[in-house]
Parts: C-alpha cells; sequence; structure tokens
C-alpha cells in the first residue's frame, strides 16, 4: 500500500471488502502452511478479518463502515503507529497476491473512501510452480521444509499416478451430447438482470470503461502546481460537474493523459474572467498539442525503422544476397503504364513496369534524377513508407504519376503536403497492391481529363453564343497619308477663300 501521508489514512476513513470467492479446507491449510512463514501470523489474521466481512455463501461488496473497526479488532491504537502498522501488514498481503488496495476519491464528502478486494490463495501446484513464492519460502523455512511442506498437499507420494499415462483415454461425454439449448428464443430480461446483479461484470466492465475514458478529479488535483494562478478555478471543477464534464470531453477527443491536462489547465486564456472553462481556447491548445504529439511519434517511428532496418542488416551473413536472390513479381500487361519520356532511350515498357513493381522506392528516386536525389523528396517517401505503411509497389507507381504530372505541366513542383493527400487518399481507398495502384492513378487522369474538358466546354460556350454583334463605329482616319496630300495651287486657292470670307464679316 503506497501511503505518503498518513493523515489520508485513517480510523475515520471509511472502507469496504470484496471478494468474488469463498475459502475451503485447502485454502485455510494454505494459508496457514505456505502464506503465513512468509507474512506472518498478524497479516494472515487481516486477511481472515476482511474475509469474514461478508458471509461465507455470498460474494461481492460488504456494507461501509468506518475503519475504527479495523483498529479495534485487532487491537491496535489509532495513532500513527497503529497506521503505520496496518500500512506494513496490508502490504505484505499485497506483495504475495492475496490482497489489492485501492482508494476512490468521493468530490461531494472531499474524502477518499478504501476498498480491500481479497484474492484466494493459489492452489498447491500453481503455488509451488511461482519461483518467487517458493524462493521466498525457502528462505523462511528452509529448503527441506518446502519440500516436506510441497509432498505433504498430495495424497500420492511423490505425485505419481499409480498408472501408465500413455494408456489413459478421454472417455468423457461432452455438454451438447445431453442437454440441448432453445436458442432460437433470445430472453433479454434474463440478461439484462444477470448483468446487473453480476458484480464481476460491474467491476469489469463499467467500471474499467469508465477509468479509461474519463480522468478522475483527484487525479489532476494532485498533480497540478499550488502556485499556479488557475488552481483556485481548477479546484472549483471539483464541485462543477458540467465544467468536469468538459475537461473530459477534450480528454478523449485528443486522448490526453493527466500531465498534459494539468499543463492545458495552466494556461492562460483557458478560464474566462468568472472561472469558467473556455471550450474553444482549450480544445485549440488541446489540438496543437496534439498534433505536436503526433509529429513527435511519427519521427521516433521513422527513426527506429531506420535503427531496426540497421541492425537487420549488420546481422545478415556476407553470402545471404547471393544465395537467396529476391523474387520477382510478374505485371500483367493490363496493368502497364505509360513510359516516361526520360525513360525512352534506356528501356521499354517491360522494363519499366518490371523495375516500377520490384524495385524499392530509393533506387527508383535515384533513376529519375542524375545526381543525389533531394532531401526533401528522400523525407516525404520515407515518411509514407515508414508512418503511413504504403507497400513499395504502391510508392512506385505514386512517384510515376508525380512525375507524370511534372511532365506534363498538370503540377508545377511536388511539395509535401501534395503528396501526402494522395498518399493519405490512397490509404482510405485501401490501395495495398499494385494492381489497385496503377487503377487509382487511371480513375484520377480521367478525373482530371473530365474536368479539362467540362472546362473548355464552358469557355466555347461563353464566346460561342449567338448574341448580336457591336455595331462597327466609324474612326476618324489619318489624313497625312501620301495619296490625300494637299497640292501648292490648292492650298492657296484655300487661303485666298479664307480672306474673302474674312473680308466679308468685315463688311
Amino acid at each position: 500500500m503506497r501511503m505518503k501521508n498518513l493523515h489520508h489514512y485513517t480510523e475515520h476513513h471509511r472502507y469496504c471488502v470484496y471478494r468474488e470467492f469463498g475459502l475451503s479446507a485447502l485454502d485455510d491449510r494454505m494459508l496457514t502452511g505456505a502464506y503465513q512463514p512468509m507474512v506472518g501470523a498478524f497479516a494472515v489474521g487481516l486477511y481472515r478479518l476482511l474475509f469474514q466481512h461478508l458471509p461465507g455463501e455470498q460474494v461481492g461488496y460488504s456494507p461501509l463502515e468506518q475503519q475504527r473497526r479495523l483498529f479495534m479488532t485487532l487491537g491496535l491504537e489509532p495513532s500513527e503507529k497503529g497506521r503505520k502498522y496496518l500500512v506494513e501488514q496490508a502490504s505484505k498481503l499485497e506483495a504475495v497476491g492475496l490482497l489489492q488496495t485501492s482508494r476512490v476519491y468521493t468530490p461531494e464528502n472531499d474524502d477518499y473512501i478504501y476498498e480491500y478486494e481479497l484474492e484466494p490463495p493459489l492452489s498447491p501446484a500453481e503455488f509451488f510452480r511461482t519461483q518467487h513464492l517458493t524462493l521466498l519460502l525457502r528462505d523462511k523455512i528452509g529448503k527441506f521444509a518446502v519440500l516436506s511442506l510441497r509432498a505433504g498437499f498430495s495424497a500420492v507420494e511423490n505425485g505419481d499416478a499409480p498408472y501408465a499415462a500413455a494408456n489413459k483415454e478421454n472417455i468423457s461425454v461432452p455438454f451438447y451430447d445431453i442437454f440441448e439449448l432453445n436458442t432460437h428464443v433470445i430472453d433479454y430480461e434474463l440478461e439484462q438482470a444477470l448483468s446487473e446483479v453480476s458484480t464481476s461484470a460491474q467491476r469489469t466492465g463499467t467500471n474499467d470503461t469508465a477509468e479509461e475514458n474519463t480522468l478522475n478529479y483527484a487525479d489532476i488535483i494532485l498533480r497540478f502546481p499550488r502556485e499556479s494562478v488557475n488552481r483556485r478555478y481548477v479546484e472549483q471543477l471539483r464541485f462543477d460537474h458540467e465544467q468536469f464534464g468538459i475537461v473530459n470531453y477534450v480528454v478523449n477527443k485528443f486522448s490526453l493523459s493527466v500531465q498534459d491536462v494539468c499543463r492545458l489547465l495552466d494556461e492562460d486564456g483557458v478560464f474566462g474572467p468568472q472561472g469558467q472553462l473556455l471550450l474553444d481556447e482549450l480544445q485549440h491548445k488541446a489540438s496543437m498539442q496534439f498534433r505536436q504529439t503526433k509529429k513527435r511519434q511519427e519521427q521516433q517511428t521513422v527513426q527506429a525503422a531506420k535503427v531496426v532496418a540497421l541492425r537487420q542488416h549488420m546481422e545478415e551473413p556476407p553470402d545471404t544476397d547471393s544465395s537467396e536472390p529476391p523474387v520477382e513479381h510478374v505485371v500483367q500487361m493490363e496493368y502497364y503504364v505509360e513510359v516516361p519520356p526520360q525513360f525512352a532511350t534506356k528501356c521499354d515498357i517491360h522494363q519499366y513496369n518490371m523495375m516500377l513493381r520490384n524495385e524499392p522506392y530509393t533506387r527508383l528516386l535515384q533513376t529519375f534524377f542524375p545526381g543525389a536525389v533531394p532531401d526533401n523528396l528522400v523525407d516525404i517517401f520515407e515518411k509514407i513508407d515508414l508512418s503511413y505503411k504504403l507497400p513499395g509497389e504502391v510508392i512506385n507507381v505514386l512517384i510515376h504519376y508525380l512525375m507524370a504530372l511534372l511532365v506534363s505541366g498538370g503540377e508545377q513542383r511536388i511539395n509535401r503536403n501534395f503528396v501526402e493527400a494522395i498518399a493519405s487518399n490512397m490509404l482510405l481507398k485501401q490501395v495495398n497492391t499494385y494492381e489497385k495502384a496503377v487503377q487509382y492513378i487511371r480513375d484520377q487522369a480521367k478525373v482530371k481529363g473530365k474536368q479539362a474538358a467540362g472546362a473548355a466546354g464552358t469557355r466555347t460556350r461563353t464566346y460561342g453564343k449567338g448574341t448580336k454583334a457591336k455595331p462597327e463605329i466609324p474612326i476618324v482616319q489619318d489624313i497625312s497619308h501620301d495619296g490625300d496630300a494637299v497640292s501648292e495651287e490648292e492650298f492657296e486657292e484655300m487661303m485666298r477663300f479664307a480672306q474673302q470670307m474674312q473680308a466679308s464679316k468685315q463688311k
């Protein structure tokens, strides 16, 4: 029992006992002969006292009581010395597997309730197969006493049967040879009643699910810094179930741990002026942390895969490649892809498709570049290989598709977001073979072709309408051309005409 502060474990705290078994005569003998030498008589007495909290013919939970009963029945003083001694004896039972202690925080009372879950003693065969228990018992009572105790639990001396095991034949009759069940009618009321009454189903089903999907207020407040400005707001969550439900909603949505929640609740801007929890701000910060954690995990996965691959390469015998050549997979002609222009003079269509199907993506990238492959491309496809787990032949088809887009002018450049978008789309459509990958890029080409045809048709309809043409407006012509030049006689005649007009105006 891990107890740092004895003020959290007093005679005033309430407790209950839970068990799902009964003690037989063999179990009593195991407690006295095997467990008592290891943990002591007082610890075994504590175990029997806890067992008697429920009638021998019942299982489940005992009523809640104050721990004063334990102290008084065991003859312990309700002081610091008595608490330490009781914690020590319970810890011995926990160490040998007879007891499990849990602490449950109750927000309405701001207190703890202790639950003592008893475990049955091991059978003699299981006990002596458990090495650490056998060695501990040997250290307590000696080797020959352990051998004598083990022999005393067996009715046949040395554990040998009086006949040969090779002549043994199982002639038992199975259940369905004798009984027949009416499985055509389902009794929902009976199943519901059994699930409600079953204490084991409530413990292993409901409680475990709640522990996995929700956080406890006690876990948060114990880890939250006392000097934080937001501590008073966090303490208010103990009584505000709606606000605490918001915290659990964000925890489930972004898979946060207790440490992550404490770190987020300590941020500025998470609580309003009145201490109310701001869901949008909390979700924003949780989303950023979720993305950072995901990116960090992806990087760790890539680095771990590199280390494993390097170690496997170092452990391989030197003649492995020569003795066992890699198996080449044949490509059916209906799934052939066209050879890119840069490979037209290097290989034919058969050789190119065999390369796509069988070569690693790292070698395929090298064939597209005369020198070294850019590091950003290597990082992109390394992440797709190690993090997204796309097969190698699918990655090769993806590389072929991207290079074809660049050559055709469909894409100006290849960036990380564009490649990861295509890879994620392949994952969603479960493209995990070479044939599916080829069909995928063919479907994408059809979609792009339809979009281009639709755009061209739209432009044709826009400019090809039967509307009335605009009227032609006459434009002033330039009279400075050679054909329209004025002669000297015409110029003199025009000057005389102008003088006459001026003289007539003066009269």
